[in-house]
């Protein structure tokens, strides 16, 4: 295996997982998650482009998975697809978790997606905004209406 085929490996191992799993959170389907995430990656294979630091790289894949699956979204055959109802859900440790994982689901794409990478991958309100191509205040305005409408919903059940 040459240089260049290890350093993508070792890439993919640390970076695959994450794009899988907001690929899974923007596609809601685990075949069109794994279809957007391999896109990302093969993009990255495909520039040849080399990263000063690890910080850049990954800001980079996050940026080409959120326009993947904003070309996936577009697509005509997309808009005329069925989706399947028994999609795999990833399994959790108590029921609150499951619940509350269905309500995050529930929620419209605008909100789940500031949602998971502000507090499941850790980014903040600046580079969230970056990565969704929005104000850093928007960002804030739809983690806030989310965080309300997730409370309602759950104060329902």
């Amino acid at each position: 295996m040459t240089e260049a085929e290890q350093l993508f490996e070792q890439v993919y191992r640390t970076y695959g997982p994450s794009l899988y799993r907001f690929c899974l959170i923007q596609m809601k389907n685990p075949a069109d998650a794994e279809d957007a995430a391999q896109t990302a990656m093969l993009r990255l294979w495909q520039s040849g482009q080399a990263f000063p630091d690890d910080d850049q790289l990954r800001y980079w894949l996050v940026r080409v998975t959120v326009n993947v699956c904003k070309d996936a979204c577009r697509s005509p055959w997309r808009r005329r697809m069925v989706p399947l109802d028994h999609c795999r859900e990833p399994a959790f440790d108590t029921p609150e978790h499951q619940t509350l994982y269905a309500e995050v689901m529930a929620l419209p794409a605008k909100y789940r997606l500031p949602l998971y990478l502000y507090y499941y991958e850790g980014y903040a309100v600046a580079e969230v905004g970056e990565l969704l191509g929005l104000k850093p205040s928007t960002v804030q305005t739809r983690l806030a209406r989310a965080r309300e409408k997730l409370k309602a919903q759950l104060k329902e059940e």
